[in-house]
């Protein structure tokens, strides 16, 4: 299975967009600070995934969430978590 993620920065509310076949160890990964790109906004949470079969399509989907038009797919996806969390 192949995981596209979101994490967000519990001190500044940073997000982090990637794919991994290991979700678990990748948010670790990233609140231990082992990933160069996200270690100063560390530690993150998991706000939301979706899971692939083929990683093709993973790799599509990450590239669209990366894009204006997927940040605002996920404001709209997740407007309730954002309402409670303001």
């Amino acid at each position: 299975m192949n995981y596209v993620y979101v994490l967000e920065s519990v001190q500044d509310r940073v997000w982090y967009i990637g794919f991994t076949s290991d979700l678990k160890r990748r948010i670790y990964e990233h609140s231990a600070g082992k990933n160069i790109s996200t270690r100063r906004h560390g530690p993150y949470k998991l706000i939301y995934y979706e899971a692939y079969l083929n990683k093709a399509d993973v790799l599509g989907r990450e590239k669209f969430l990366k894009s204006g038009s997927g940040h605002r797919f996920l404001k709209k996806q997740l407007f309730f978590y954002f309402k409670e969390n303001a």
